[in-house]
């Protein structure tokens, strides 16, 4: 392992294991791709699903259990191996594009994105945490934005390419093979290659004044969730984040095939959202180091509350390829600038517990955008659901804009008390 005098913190003295952990991550995001374009079209053409909201009950399955999963494991990774938990993730990751491939009921869905949904919790989880650990605070809009580019860009191209696989040999089982090699690449780089970065943790905070002593996750979830207003207002952003992005991943398909649109061009739809949203965090995580957090999170909110009401005036093609896309403008903006805010100001020994408080609401909130979408669409249609939750970001990004502050970089306190 060697000493903390031996290591140094930052983007370009650890590359190589930076570069191994994106790599990790692109693996990690497409396990969601494999999913995101097939099974809400799955659950009516070969299950016969017809309600709305139970077709897509599987992404809040999935967000109950990364939720649930964030939040302990941001707790338990304070007191375990990152690594550690990272491979477990991976082999709870396992099975599950065999259980997409074999199913005999929709209820086999469902529950392998429980497995799904932990696979997530806990390597995407620590992917975030082990990056933050190696760079320390400088860099640290620059490396989230790195991770969540990969994660999402590899989001994207599993929903493209799945879709063409099952436009051309049908939904299954010819789309999960790729999940098959995704979960076994995954997994073997994780075990063979990844180090652990405990010793940067230790490094990081022996840089600073305060002491700090383990502290319950009672405490700091409530500190995250309602006592300190920067950490609740990124906390209510980021589950509102996930919140329209719960609707995108439902709804989205069910509307535009309910248009007239073909499983190719739904397929274009759905990748559009998270390669925009991927490949724009590199350059929004490098400006909030230097521009500051509250700005883009909160342009970034409103941006998406408009691009999703632009969805449901849209009457073509290509006007819902122009709102789509910016919804993963805005969602760039957001998703690895709300990571970097939440982590400023925290000190490193805590740093992953306060993660995973924020990152079990923003998870949350995928979990009420299915639900909430699903019941509205069941009840009103899809364009009311759709409205309801533009809505509801545009609400977001004003209060955000009234609890985050502009601090940003600079480690003053720690706002988490031991």
């Amino acid at each position: 392992m060697g000493t903390s005098s031996a290591i140094t913190l930052g983007l370009r003295a650890n590359r190589q294991q930076f570069a191994l952990l994106v790599a990790v991550n692109a693996f990690v995001g497409a396990m969601v791709g494999l999913e995101r374009t097939i099974l809400p079209l799955l659950a009516g053409d070969e299950f016969g699903v017809t309600s709305k909201a139970a077709a897509v009950s599987f992404i809040s399955t999935f967000g109950i259990a990364k939720a649930a999963t964030n939040l302990v494991s941001g707790h338990y990774a304070e007191r375990f191996s990152r690594k550690t938990l990272l491979v477990i993730g991976w082999l709870v990751g396992l099975p599950v594009p065999f259980v997409l491939i074999w199913a005999p009921s929709w209820e086999w869905i469902v529950a392998s994105n429980l497995l799904l949904g932990v696979n997530q919790g806990l390597a995407w989880s620590m992917t975030v945490n082990m990056k933050i650990d190696l760079v320390g605070p400088k860099q640290r809009g620059l490396a989230l934005g790195l991770n969540e580019a990969a994660g999402y860009l590899a989001v994207a191209a599993l929903a493209f390419a799945t879709g063409i696989i099952a436009d051309e040999y049908g939904l299954r089982p010819e789309p999960f093979y790729l999940g098959i090699a995704v979960a076994s690449a995954g997994l073997a780089l994780s075990v063979i290659f990844v180090k652990d970065t405990t010793r940067f943790v230790t490094l990081e905070a022996g840089g600073h004044q305060e002491r700090t002593e383990p502290s319950s996750l009672s405490r700091i979830f409530a500190e995250a969730t309602w006592r300190t207003p920067r950490l609740w207002g990124a906390s209510q952003a980021g589950f509102v984040n996930n919140l329209n992005d719960g609707l995108i991943w439902g709804i989205y398909p069910l509307y535009f095939a309910s248009k007239g649109l073909s499983l190719d061009r739904i397929a274009i739809l759905a990748a559009a959202y998270p390669l925009l949203w991927g490949a724009l965090q590199i350059f929004t995580g490098w400006l909030s180091d230097s521009t500051g957090r509250k700005p883009l999170i909160v342009s970034g909110m409103l941006l998406q509350g408009v691009a999703i009401w632009l969805v449901t005036t849209g009457t073509s093609f290509t006007l819902w390829c122009v709102a789509v896309g910016l919804v993963g403008v805005g969602t760039a903006m957001v998703y690895p600038t709300l990571l970097a805010s939440v982590s400023d100001g925290v000190h490193p020994h805590q740093r992953s517990s306060v993660l995973g408080v924020y990152r079990f609401w923003r998870d949350a909130g995928a979990v009420a955008g299915a639900l909430l979408g699903g019941l509205i669409a069941d009840l009103l249609g899809f364009a009311a659901a759709i409205q309801a939750v533009a809505l509801l970001t545009l609400g977001s990004g004003i209060l955000a804009g009234l609890t985050l502050d502009v601090r940003h970089l600079r480690f003053s306190r720690s706002e988490v008390e031991a």
